[in-house]
């Protein structure tokens, strides 16, 4: 959840952010949707080879996009501006961020394919859900985790550091660090433990042996 501020909102744009209920109807939110459209459109119709130009959008797209990152299209998002991206991001094809609140990634995150984060909320009340008023809450990811494809991320959840969440799950509660999660709805079913290390830097290392062999 994001504390209460001290001071009462100014606008939609601050309520948005606020996890507050507004209504997506002011110039601030309609000029910064249509600079996302602008730049997504730029993104999935460049040509297949053009990585730096695409590298370029991403930039002009997000709050921050650290060094190393890269974003297979299609790709596409609400705001944009609302997400901020560590270092050596991965995510592959079909990737959704509805960043209405803000959506924070560290470093050394990869996305499978079809992977959604979704901070908005709407009223459970139809009556006021119809009526247009609407909400989100941050989703904040942690450093080194990897999400197999088809992951969902609900509204104001948070995920550790060193983190696998299996293919197809809906994360709609907070994860803590160094654990392996699966399901919908996402559970842990046991920690990252030496053990994994060590079985994995064993076989890295038989790879590298290979590879030296064949060169």
């Amino acid at each position: 959840m994001v504390e209460p501020t001290n001071h009462p909102a100014r606008d939609e744009w601050e309520r948005m952010l606020s996890g507050e209920l507004y209504v997506a109807d002011s110039p601030q939110q309609q000029e910064a949707n249509m600079r996302k459209r602008r730049l997504v459109q730029a993104i999935n119709t460049s040509e297949y080879d053009a990585f730096k130009e695409r590298d370029e959008l991403f930039h002009e797209l997000f709050g921050a996009f650290g060094e190393g990152g890269f974003v297979e299209p299609p790709f596409n998002c609400d705001y944009g501006c609302n997400t901020f991206i560590g270092k050596n991001f991965y995510a592959n094809m079909d990737c959704i961020f509805l960043d209405v609140a803000r959506i924070t990634i560290g470093d050394r995150v990869f996305f499978g394919p079809r992977v959604g984060l979704y901070t908005p909320y709407h009223p459970i009340d139809a009556t006021v859900r119809s009526s247009g008023p609407e909400g989100a809450r941050p989703i904040t990811i942690g450093n080194d985790v990897w999400f197999g494809g088809n992951v969902v991320v609900g509204p104001g959840v948070t995920i550790g550091d060193d983190v696998v969440i299996g293919a197809g799950s809906v994360v709609v509660k907070d994860i803590p660090s160094h654990s392996v999660a699966v399901g919908n709805p996402c559970h842990v079913i046991r920690e990252i433990t030496d053990a994994d290390r060590e079985y994995w830097e064993g076989k890295a290392a038989e790879y590298h042996a290979w590879k030296d062999s064949i060169q």
